[in-house]
């Protein structure tokens, strides 16, 4: 009797682990009425998701959606081995709107173009051009974007008022105003300009000097005079002591009253909403007040179908179904900081008086949000997220580090597989 009451203990216990497994990874449903959905959304704009997600399940669909959310870099890494394998691909997941080239040329992607005739409203009329235009390749529709979340400005409107009276006027600050503003009060002991996320700093001031992170495509084109000006301008700034030192935490700075003006993305905002003083949102560091010519950098949270022999053309459908209602319903997503890319969403007063809605609602405004959709994007955030702070900073000549990020981006994109 112990022997077969061990073997049955034993045998509970492997079927509790297995299903534990089960659920742990996030791979698979248990029902085939289920939609399982990937995304990254593992911060406080997670449980933004997670209220969209119930409320369009309490629609009672056909197939409800499974929720999982991932870390972004396991995410990432985890999709490449179950797309390989062919096992416990998710049927529906958000991906950045720089990847999509890559994936698409490495034939991992499923079109949409197919189930896009039940959903007339998905087009591209109702949609923001930048966010939509990514997923168009090769005449083939592989990615319907949920948002497009720019990288811009926060300021304090005392020390803007104090040392950099009228700046804001036309909602545009350029870098000699930041420098005006950092040479009065630098005497106080106040820094103008925070060094924060290079990455779209640097990308940013790169358009507008005119610079393309390829001619043809494939090879980049990253060490040359325009991002050597972009850097410089920044390198200068933090020579002449109107950014905050190295070391110093720019959030930090701005939390305390002691910024006058925060370079971040839209998504920050929930995170700044208890400071002990009246902030403002305006565009990204601009070289010049001519509105035509400003540029915010930008990306897209885009939702995606990876291959899968398992999800038949009616949860193919369903997935359709749900993204559909997403475009139909996003004000939540709005709530979380973000700027949906359906311009269902400029019919809701509540949107037009958050503080990120002034991108969307001046067709200008909406003219300058950027998205680089070189297919190797991904490789130059990572060079510039490894080396950036240091060229600003001065620890890396700016000549020595862009020729050392243009040959480890030359030796990546020769090493990759989806380089044809």
């Amino acid at each position: 009797m112990r022997k077969l009451g061990l073997l049955f203990m034993s045998i509970v216990l492997v079927v509790t682990l297995s299903a534990c497994g089960s659920n742990a990874s996030g791979s698979s449903s248990g029902s085939s009425k289920e939609i399982v959905f990937w995304n990254p959304f593992t911060g406080p704009d997670g449980e933004n998701m997670k209220k969209m997600v119930d409320e369009y399940n309490k629609t009672n669909p056909e197939y409800k959606i499974k929720n999982i959310p991932l870390k972004e870099g396991d995410m990432y890494t985890k999709i490449q081995t179950v797309v390989n394998s062919g096992k416990n691909v998710p049927d529906l997941m958000i991906v950045h709107a720089e990847r999509i080239k890559q994936y698409v040329d490495n034939e991992m992607l499923t079109s949409y173009d197919e189930y896009l005739s039940d959903y007339p409203e998905i087009k591209e009329e109702n949609y923001i051009q930048e966010a939509w235009k990514i997923g168009d390749l090769d005449g083939s529709r592989y990615s319907i974007p949920l948002d497009i979340h720019s990288f811009v400005m926060y300021y304090n409107k005392d020390l803007v008022e104090k040392y950099a009276p009228g700046a804001l006027d036309d909602n545009i600050v350029t870098f000699d105003e930041i420098k005006a503003a950092g040479e009065q009060s630098q005497k106080d002991k106040i820094t103008s300009l925070g060094v924060t996320w290079v990455k779209p700093n640097i990308l940013s001031l790169y358009a507008q000097n005119g610079g393309e992170l390829t001619e043809n495509g494939t090879d980049p084109t990253f060490d040359n005079d325009q991002s050597k000006a972009s850097f410089q301008q920044w390198i200068d700034l933090y020579d002449s002591h109107i950014t905050n030192k190295d070391g110093e935490d720019p959030a930090q700075l701005f939390l305390q009253g002691k910024l006058i003006f925060y370079p971040e993305g839209i998504w920050m905002n929930n995170n700044l909403r208890d400071a002990k003083f009246e902030y403002g949102l305006t565009n990204a560091p601009q070289l010049t007040d001519d509105k035509s010519k400003m540029v915010n950098w930008s990306s897209s949270h885009q939702f995606v179908m990876f291959n899968s022999k398992d999800r038949s053309d009616e949860k193919a459908k369903s997935v359709v179904e749900f993204i559909d209602w997403v475009r139909d319903n996003s004000l939540e997503w709005a709530k979380a900081g973000q700027n949906p890319a359906s311009l269902k969403i400029l019919d809701e007063p509540e949107y037009k008086e958050m503080a990120q809605s002034f991108l969307l609602n001046d067709p200008e405004e909406q003219a300058s949000l950027k998205i680089f959709d070189y297919k190797y994007n991904g490789y130059v955030s990572e060079e510039l997220d490894a080396k950036g702070i240091d060229i600003i900073f001065g620890k890396i000549p700016v000549d020595k580090g862009l020729a050392d990020i243009q040959k480890t981006l030359e030796d990546k994109i020769a090493k990759d597989a989806s380089n044809k």
